[in-house]
């Protein structure tokens, strides 16, 4: 994995919140990556400022919007 394929992986997942926060299930099956991508994205963009993180009420899961 590359910057290259991170920053493309980042805007998959920066266009599928753009309807609204999500859960890393949703954007995992939105935008059909894997794991390892998904978290780099996600780091990515956290990294830019770009994104918020919190948990689902269960604790069972990561939702994500974007600022």
């Amino acid at each position: 994995m590359n910057n290259e394929t991170i920053g493309t992986a980042a805007g998959l997942v920066w266009n599928a919140l753009a309807e609204g926060e999500l859960g890393t299930k949703q954007i995992k099956k939105a935008t059909k990556l894997k794991d390892k991508e998904l978290y780099a994205a996600f780091g990515w963009l956290a990294r830019e400022g770009k994104v918020t993180f919190a948990e689902s009420e269960d604790g069972k899961e990561l939702i994500v919007s974007l600022v």
